[in-house]
């Protein structure tokens, strides 16, 4: 299918994107960067944006960087340049995992780490990532930057606390510190689908207990989040297979479901118990 008609501009800097933002939100403008999103919709017509202002020309957007404890993400960084080797430590090894389970390969090469936040849907994994990390997103206008904290960006199903005439020009993520352990794991009926659902563990281990826990779920409510009664559980106790599994129950308890699909439940406890597992250096059967 064909999108509906458009306007298209190619800015040549990004004070003339902004420019063009603040100009033409009113009438629907919408930043191109990856498209792996917003172009299909426009071509089902769930998407009918009048004017695209597309950013992939523009230098320096494309940046990857780690400074001051954080990992910093330009808009044009895409989901194929998150590697190990670009990112130190138990961040990139986390990242590495994460960027295998999205999608496609060339959905990967094309596709944005940005576009996919301000796409927003809750089986996103990089919006698993930044909810469960404390993630901060750069929105820059030419009203000036704010950083919007990731538990105060997500705002429901495909909705951000992005303004209008905002861009999402960054995503800034904590450095882990060497020996933080963390787990991933997802469902999907295939290779390369939505996850229905999907958890992220992060665990700082001292003398042999968990000092601080981070736990995240997505794919299963409006927005992923944070499962902060399953973390009290777990801080200040030494990893048990028992205690992992009454983790995972708490959290299945705490959950609000999207949809009534009996299995998605079962599904979240599952993931849920078997990233803490990799995390916790635990095998469950």
């Amino acid at each position: 299918m064909k999108p509906p008609p458009f306007h298209y501009h190619a800015p040549r800097t990004e004070a003339e994107a902004l420019a063009l933002l603040a100009e033409l939100a009113p009438e629907e403008g919408r930043i191109l960067a990856g498209g792996q999103s917003l172009v299909p919709a426009m071509a089902l017509r769930v998407a009918r944006p009048s004017h695209l202002i597309d950013i992939n020309g523009l230098p320096g957007l494309d940046r990857l960087e780690v400074g001051d404890g954080q990992l910093r993400v330009g808009p044009l960084v895409r989901h194929a340049m998150i590697r190990r080797e670009s990112v130190p430590g138990p961040l990139g090894a986390l990242l590495d995992k994460v960027r295998g389970h999205i999608a496609h390969l060339p959905i990967r090469t094309r596709g944005t780490v940005c576009g996919s936040l301000a796409n927003a849907d809750p089986a996103s994994e990089w919006c698993l990532v930044a909810a469960t990390l404390g993630g901060a997103m750069l929105a820059r206008s030419m009203r000036g930057d704010r950083m919007i904290a990731a538990e105060d960006f997500f705002q429901g199903f495909m909705t951000t606390a992005l303004e209008p005439d905002e861009l999402l020009a960054g995503l800034h993520l904590p450095v882990l510190p060497e020996g933080t352990r963390w787990g991933f794991h997802e469902f999907s009926r295939r290779a390369g689908d939505y996850a229905q659902a999907a958890s992220l563990a992060v665990l700082e281990m001292r003398a042999g207990t968990i000092a601080a826990a981070r736990i995240g779920i997505g794919a299963v409510e409006d927005r992923p989040r944070r499962l902060p009664e399953a973390e009290a559980l777990l801080t200040n106790r030494a990893p048990t297979a028992d205690l992992l599994r009454q983790a995972a129950a708490e959290a299945r308890a705490t959950l609000l479901p999207t949809d009534d699909d009996p299995t998605r439940p079962a599904l979240a406890e599952t993931v849920i118990r078997r990233a803490l597992a990799d995390a916790a250096g635990i095998e469950l059967p």
